[in-house]
């Protein structure tokens, strides 16, 4: 394909990047709606106990996380479109597998197949965009790509809960085969391939050590918040996780040709963008999982209805995503991306003033301009990570963008749901003693009291000698609600407060983006995008 006709097709390109992406993200988080029905006894569900539920979705973040480097750096060096299509068959696949599972084990192991195919489809996009799109309008075009992420996250739970009104819970993994094949025919058609064109010598030692200790890092996230963070179980893992990634990073700055070039680090822009990133998603998808079950357990509404709060969620994001290139221009990236950040942090804090009564349009104007501030961030701080290497390095800067936000996601539903569920806990044991059946059985007790949805189930499960609990339940969820806002706003703070000190001036992101277009750079200066440019094939 011609560099001519693939910049006349660039739009084509870009949506059909979204459209693959949009089916990935979306995966995410279209399961929680689901998690209640699976865990009733067949043929309605599959008899799954609270640990198995867990585990359908760890198994999807582990192997999502574990993969995204190494399927970043093998589509540069072997093609981003082969890397790609793959990827997205793969999906395809084991998305089927998933929605004819006939146990929770199975169920579990196909959600890890959809991971490992998943991680192969998010990083690459960003990297074909950043090779088709010229420095004037990748912002935007990322932009687009961020929203899509937005939309996919918010729309999830709103598509899940259509489906589980008419169809079996089956149904919210078989939805992603016929968009999987439109997406795989269109890429064919479209996609033009790219890659490094000097890659170097592989790195299996490098590939080995990032896929061990990122997975094992991320499992560590995944059992505090499960166990609590003094929990062995939580503690070895992370130990074990850092140690390796440790070992990486050692591994990385003395070999010839390491998959990550650590002096990236060096650049304060280049690592602050990335903490940005992870401390954003960290409180960001922390917090929608708290609202998730807010909606559903403290307020009583179905999946369909949880679902539809969350639409301005997808709107915000929608609108201020595509436009915040043109913030970008007018005032420059860092007062936008501390302005984004800072409109979020306020915005969690109203939740702590929510109650299980509150009146409904504030909370929807709330989750408004959350997708107003997470539009205002994502883009910008995306396009600076991928600004700050050259474009044949695009997936390793793609790849450290979306490890940071997969593991900040994983340390958002892990520490704050930690929080919340710790408040709950405190809340709910006192009335818990006063059931005889809880009375002397502290393991029934603990689980029990383990959260609101197992509570408000046994309420319903003994009927009325149990009716007591479901008010404390409630008033206990709120109070943890409150204490899990607290910590999203504050992690936001930190966020902004990175921005604010790391993120360039307008005067200097102008300088960058002269020097990569070579528009306004001193007579004879050769361009970035001359000294960086790469192979496209057809």
């Amino acid at each position: 394909m011609s560099p001519e006709l693939i910049q006349k097709r660039r739009w084509q390109i870009l949506g059909v990047l979204v459209l693959s992406l949009l089916v990935v993200v979306l995966d995410t988080s279209i399961l929680n709606v689901a998690l209640k029905t699976l865990a009733e006894p067949k043929p309605k569900g599959l008899g799954a106990s609270q640990e198995q539920l867990e585990w359908a979705t760890n198994a999807y973040t582990l192997a999502f996380a574990g993969l995204l480097f190494t399927w970043s750096i093998l589509g540069d060096r072997v093609g981003r479109k082969s890397i790609l299509l793959g990827g997205m068959v793969a999906f395809g696949i084991s998305s089927a597998l998933c929605a004819y599972a006939t146990s929770p084990g199975e169920l579990i192991f196909f959600r890890a197949l959809m991971g490992i195919s998943g991680a192969a489809v998010m990083p690459t996009t960003v990297s074909i965009i950043s090779n088709v799109f010229e420095p004037k309008e990748r912002a935007k075009a990322i932009g687009i790509w961020a929203g899509a992420v937005g939309i996919a996250l918010a729309i999830g739970p709103i598509t899940g809960g259509l489906l589980l009104a008419h169809f079996w819970w089956g149904s919210v993994f078989l939805v992603n085969v016929p968009i999987v094949v439109v997406a795989v025919a269109l890429m064919i058609r479209l996609v033009p391939n790219s890659r490094n064109p000097t890659p170097g010598r592989l790195d299996p030692v490098g590939v080995i050590l990032s896929v061990i200790g990122i997975t094992v890092f991320v499992f560590g996230i995944v059992r505090g918040g499960d166990l609590g963070w003094g929990s062995a179980q939580a503690l070895v893992p992370l130990a074990i996780g850092v140690g390796v990634l440790i070992a990486f990073v050692a591994w990385e700055r003395q070999y010839e040709a390491p998959i990550l070039d650590t002096r990236l680090f060096a650049s304060a822009r280049f690592s602050a963008c990335a903490a940005i990133v992870m401390l954003l998603f960290c409180a960001y998808m922390g917090l929608v999982f708290v609202i998730s079950f807010y909606f559903q357990s403290a307020r009583g509404y179905s999946p369909l209805h949880s679902g539809a709060q969350l639409l301005p969620l997808a709107v915000g994001q929608i609108i201020f995503s595509s436009r915040s290139s043109d913030f970008v221009k007018r005032f420059g990236a860092r007062p936008v991306i501390t302005g984004g950040l800072l409109l979020l942090a306020v915005s969690f804090i109203y939740y702590t003033q929510a109650g299980a009564h509150s009146p409904v349009v504030p909370l929807l104007i709330i989750l408004f301009l959350q997708g107003v501030g997470v539009g205002l961030v994502m883009p910008p701080v995306t396009s600076s990570i991928q600004a700050s290497v050259p474009r044949h390095r695009a997936g390793e800067a793609s790849a450290i963008s979306n490890t940071s936000r997969q593991i900040g996601g994983a340390l958002g539903v892990a520490i704050i749901g930690a929080v919340l569920a710790s408040a709950y806990r405190s809340g709910i044991n006192p009335h818990l003693a006063t059931i005889p059946a809880l009375a002397h059985d502290p393991s029934a007790a603990k689980a029990v009291g383990a959260s609101i949805t197992a509570t408000l189930a046994f309420a319903q499960h003994v009927g009325p000698a149990a009716h007591s609990l479901i008010a404390p339940a409630v008033s206990s969820f709120i109070h943890g609600m409150h204490e899990a806002a607290i910590c999203s706003a504050v992690v936001c703070g930190v966020a902004a407060i990175a921005a604010a000190a790391w993120m360039p001036t307008r005067a200097a992101a102008a300088a960058i983006e002269a020097a990569a277009t070579g528009v306004g750079a001193p007579a004879g200066a050769p361009a970035i995008e001359a000294a960086t440019r790469v192979t496209v094939e057809a």
